[in-house]
């Protein structure tokens, strides 16, 4: 019997249509129950609010804003694997969008003695939903490929030019120099003994949103002191 014939290769270009395919049904599927739990918070809202007490209207509305907030972005991920994003440009100050998903990354990822270095910075004119899901995935990434030392964020920005460059440092155990360049591609993830699950998909989103936005994201120096990553955004 002859050999079982070798796989094809896959291209770049099938990499980049699996993942639009993964983003648009990953979202369409996303969004009939975000808009019943959006639902159902707004209805206890209404129907207990007079009965509750302080903290928990606060979690209640808190559960209707996040599911608002989710399905505004699985309709911009939507968009994006269609081939026409749709980009909605506001102003965003960014030290509070970074001071906003700190606590929520520090208890998903359980780093809980994680520190965050961001005084300073500036309002940027961009989408907030779509660079929101950017910085949440540097801020993940850099929680949860930690060293031995408690972990550390550092967030910095500056214009340059017509550009902002915003930089995420951290000090986590860094990216071999053999990897470096496949951290953007679709569905690869770090070969390291306890890699945390998943599609291997953050980085590749990460960047394709940032193009939808008129920028880019690149590695700009990894060592065993840590990684930076540097996010560049057009001023206008």
């Amino acid at each position: 019997m002859s050999p079982n014939p070798t796989r094809p290769l896959e291209t770049t270009g099938d990499n980049e249509e699996r993942i639009k395919r993964f983003l648009a049904t990953a979202s369409h599927d996303l969004q009939s129950p975000l808009r019943h739990i959006a639902m159902y918070a707004e209805l206890l809202l209404d129907d207990l609010g007079e009965t509750l007490d302080g903290e928990q209207l606060q979690s209640l509305r808190t559960i209707m804003e996040k599911a608002q907030a989710a399905q505004r972005l699985t309709k911009a991920l939507m968009s994006l694997a269609g081939g026409a994003p749709q980009v909605t440009p506001e102003e965003v100050n960014l030290q509070a969008l970074a001071e906003h998903v700190w606590p929520e990354l520090v208890d998903e990822t359980g780093a809980h003695d994680a520190t965050l270095a961001c005084r300073g910075l500036p309002s940027i004119r961009t989408d907030p939903a779509l660079f929101g899901l950017v910085l949440r995935q540097l801020i993940s990434n850099a929680l949860t490929y930690r060293g031995s030392s408690p972990p550390h964020v550092a967030i910095a920005a500056e214009q340059q030019g017509e550009n902002w460059l915003i930089r995420i440092s951290d000090n986590g155990t860094g990216i071999d120099p053999a990897y470096r360049e496949r951290i953007f591609e679709p569905f690869w993830k770090l070969p390291k003994a306890g890699t945390a699950p998943g599609a291997g998909l953050g980085l590749t989103t990460a960047q394709e949103l940032l193009k939808a936005l008129g920028g880019d994201i690149s590695l700009e120096r990894s060592d065993e002191s840590g990684s930076r990553f540097t996010i560049r955004l057009p001023i206008a």
